[in-house]
């Protein structure tokens, strides 16, 4: 059963950053070179797409176990993606052809590219299906190796598990509905969904930022249908704005939102008269009546904070009772289907807000002395130096403990 993460939000939220870092947490095996799959193969190196050789499950038939993760950009406008796609929209219309052949603008644009793309849903299908087609390649390899009929149940001959990197105008996930069709059709087809909805922690700063955050993602968690869940990213950077009136577990847990409101009167002059009042006092109210709205966060470059939302969304999507790993997990594999890297939101508050220099400093003397002693144990050359964070150069080593479980 197929798996995906649908990544919205509104410009600048992060979407393209977290599709990038989250396939760096999930990563793809080492490929094998595609010389040495055409061998074992017996076959020609254009009999198949490169794509689908160097992404080929050999290498987890050959034990190494991790979450295959694919990227797929849904954005026409998005032509400088920071991560190499498995699936491009692109590759069916441009931004820059609809504007010049409809006379449209960039948004106009965009709504016309998903529209298009739910009409050509044929595409995206058979673009997908290449992505997880690789169950021929592998009964091939078993029938060359003399394993023919043994691991058919092997639990990672699966689809890849697919991260949708969509369009940032709010449109498309608050009123219009082709994004929605489109994900429809796919979870007809058994795809395993789960949205996630980003939004720059900034908006934590501004009373009626925070305010029209909550509506946004109400309107688009019912706009969707789906399991939904929405996250405050660059929460590292929150300590750098003005403080806030309340701890982060109020704005994540969306608490009674009546003690806001004085400081939404306070933020201008134009929010204290009295006609704003019983408006302001109704939009919240209307908030806390659906009580759907909460949060998880995000810092993207934090291993421990991508990996708690990472188990968020697996339990949201059911991922978490039948994912696909199993013996040969790493350290942080095991622990983050296990729910140990879990971090509550006064962790949270904790490292990226009140103690935010001291956890810096701690986490960068361990980096340096785990890099220290991969050079002393010989993992890493003696050219490999340390930066002034304490990490390594390029040489150094990500792989992580192995746990080697007995069949």
């Amino acid at each position: 059963m197929p798996f995906a993460q649908l990544v919205l939000g509104p410009p600048g939220s992060g979407k393209s950053t977290y599709c990038n870092g989250s396939k760096s947490c999930l990563p793809d095996l080492l490929a094998l070179p595609v010389d040495s799959i055409s061998r074992i193969l017996d076959i020609g190196r254009t009999s198949f797409e490169p794509m689908l050789i160097r992404r080929c499950i050999v290498h987890q038939f050959m034990g190494a176990i991790g979450r295959k993760c694919s990227v797929v950009n849904l954005d026409p406008a998005n032509d400088q993606t920071s991560y190499p796609c498995a699936l491009d929209v692109r590759d069916l219309i441009t931004l820059d052809e609809i504007m010049m052949d409809e006379e449209l603008g960039p948004n106009g644009g965009v709504l016309y590219a998903l529209e298009e793309l739910e009409h050509n849903i044929d595409w995206l299908e058979q673009g997908l299906g290449q992505l997880g087609g690789v169950r021929r390649i592998y009964n091939t390899v078993l029938k060359t190796l003399g394993l023919e009929g043994r691991y058919t149940d092997y639990p990672l001959l699966t689809e890849d598990y697919i991260l949708f990197d969509c369009p940032g105008q709010v449109e498309l996930f608050t009123h219009h509905s082709s994004l929605r069709n489109i994900f429809f059709r796919l979870q007809k087809l058994g795809y395993r969904l789960v949205v996630l909805h980003l939004t720059d922690s900034y908006t934590l700063t501004l009373p009626s930022l925070y305010i029209s955050t909550l509506l946004l993602s109400l309107r688009a968690m019912l706009q969707m249908d789906l399991p939904h869940l929405n996250v405050l990213t660059k929460i590292d950077k929150l300590s750098q704005y003005t403080p806030l009136p309340f701890n982060l577990d109020y704005y994540t847990e969306v608490q009674d939102l009546s003690y806001l409101l004085p400081h939404l009167a306070d933020e201008s002059p134009a929010l204290q008269n009295a006609r704003y009042e019983g408006l302001n006092k109704a939009i919240v109210e209307l908030v806390e009546d659906f009580g759907l709205v909460g949060f998880e966060t995000l810092a993207v470059e934090d291993k421990k904070s991508m990996m708690t939302l990472l188990h968020a969304i697996d339990r949201a999507g059911g991922y978490a009772f039948g994912g696909a790993e199993g013996a040969n997990d790493t350290v942080w594999q095991v622990a983050m289907r296990e729910g140990m890297t879990t971090m509550d939101v006064r962790d949270v508050q904790e490292r990226w807000l009140d103690a935010k220099d001291e956890w810096d400093e701690l986490e960068r003397g361990q980096r340096k002395e785990d890099a220290e002693a991969k050079i002393g144990s010989g993992e890493l050359d003696d050219n490999d130096s340390l930066d002034g964070n304490g990490l390594a150069g390029a040489g150094m080593s990500d792989s992580g403990i192995k746990i080697i479980r007995k069949s």
